[in-house]
């Protein structure tokens, strides 16, 4: 199962490399493009869950990497939780 690394800014101008273990990220975001951030977080929940279950489709069990990269999303997405019109951008993917 083809793995890959997505990078992102944050409304602050920090930037995060992110894990999925499947390609399915590229089904819901395109790089260069800017998200509202509950936009992209109601996507990056639902992509990196779709990527759990392919792993446990594949060997059994879901992927505790996709949960655990999803956790810390939802972390640091939680400081700009006051901000009207945050956005999160999607910068590059690295398969």
């Amino acid at each position: 199962m083809p793995a890959m690394l997505f990078h992102l800014r944050w409304p602050d101008g920090s930037e995060t490399r992110c894990y999925s273990p499947s390609l399915v990220i590229k089904d819901y975001f395109q790089p260069g493009q800017t998200y509202p951030l509950p936009q992209f977080m109601a996507q990056v929940r639902e992509a990196l869950n779709i990527a759990s279950e392919r792993v446990r489709a594949k060997f059994g069990f879901a992927c505790s990497q996709a949960m655990d990269q999803l956790a810390e999303l939802e972390m640091l997405a939680q400081r700009f939780d006051s901000l009207d019109s945050a956005q999160v951008q999607v910068l590059s993917f690295d398969e």
